[in-house]
């Protein structure tokens, strides 16, 4: 009696139970880890290590995806009323139609079976990379009439770049919805789609739309951006005379403010510039003359008015005309 109790009381610790299911079965159930499961998820982390992550699947391939339903949803997220076969068409990319039908070639498909009923983004492209450029040159101009125009050039030409509009593209979702031949969609595919976007609205709601869309979206990516972090100055100190001269305004005088560590490794000098007697700007630098050219850089963003403490960019001057959005579900 003794050591049959024992010997269930062992068979409990070690988390094995007998349960009667029927008259002559016995059910036996161990609370434990399966002992080839250690050495198979110890392999296929290996097997990963070395061959890598498996490559990304498109969001098309993966289940409960209507393409259909995604493109009625981005324009609802957006608040605009686009023409539905125009925006799939801002989509399709030239690439994407060159792959497809190449595979559908070597499917052995005849030519009319080939036929792609499909029209490319080229021209929506073209129309909006073009409304894109004048529009943010003008915006750029108008947020900031102090500045340079080279100055507007460069920061036009920032907003405009592939790393700005990639991201935008990416956090607003257009990279899923972009037929693309390769997977990750590159940035150049993802650029051109992007200004696809932009023609289509421009093409269906007007410039007037179309402005306020990269004015929200495009523009404000200048948010705690420095001016010459986009725009390249070889010699602040002269551009600095000539915006002087312009205003009437009296050469910079640069002055040695104060000095500390000069005579260790890590000195630290602050210049001065002053102009009839006041002080335009003052700079930090390892070196007077990276003193000098910081302060002409302070200088210069008080003068541009593209200074950290500016005040924000006004968009109450554009007039929205909001219509309600319609909720659109799956077909």
């Amino acid at each position: 009696m003794a050591s049959g109790y024992l010997v269930n009381r062992g068979l409990l610790t070690f988390g094995i139970h007998y349960r009667n299911v029927g008259r002559s079965t016995t059910f036996t159930q161990i609370r434990e880890k399966k002992r080839w499961l250690k050495s198979y998820m110890y392999t296929m982390e290996k097997k990963q290590k070395i061959e890598g992550p498996p490559p990304p699947k498109p969001r098309s391939q993966k289940p409960n995806w209507d393409y259909h339903a995604e493109v009625q949803a981005f324009s609802c997220r957006l608040h605009e009323n686009f023409p539905l076969e125009l925006l799939k068409t801002a989509f399709v990319n030239p690439c994407y139609m060159e792959s497809e039908h190449r595979r559908r070639q070597e499917l052995g498909m005849d030519a009319e079976t080939t036929a792609l009923v499909l029209k490319g983004n080229t021209e929506l492209c073209s129309l909006g990379s073009q409304f894109t450029a004048g529009f943010l040159a003008d915006w750029c101009r108008a947020s900031f009439p102090s500045l340079h125009g080279d100055g507007v050039a460069a920061v036009a030409a920032h907003l405009s770049c592939a790393a700005v509009v990639c991201h935008v593209a990416r956090n607003l979702g257009i990279e899923d919805l972009t037929m693309s031949a390769e997977h990750p969609v590159t940035d150049d595919v993802l650029q051109a789609t992007f200004m696809a976007v932009v023609g289509a609205l421009l093409e269906s709601r007007g410039a007037e739309r179309a402005g306020v869309f990269l004015r929200d979206f495009v523009a404000t990516q200048l948010i705690g951006k420095d001016l010459f972090d986009m725009w390249t100055v070889v010699n602040p100190m002269g551009l600095l005379m000539e915006e002087l001269a312009q205003r009437n305004m009296s050469a910079p005088e640069p002055r040695l403010i104060r000095s500390a560590g000069a005579s260790t490794v890590l000195p630290l000098y602050f210049v001065g510039l002053y102009s009839d007697k006041k002080l335009l700007a003052q700079g930090p630098g390892d070196t007077v003359i990276a003193a000098e050219e910081e302060a002409a850089r302070v200088a210069l963003r008080k003068l541009y008015g593209f200074t950290e403490n500016r005040r924000p960019s006004d968009f109450s001057t554009m007039e929205l005309q909001q219509q309600p959005a319609k909720y659109v579900g799956s077909n």
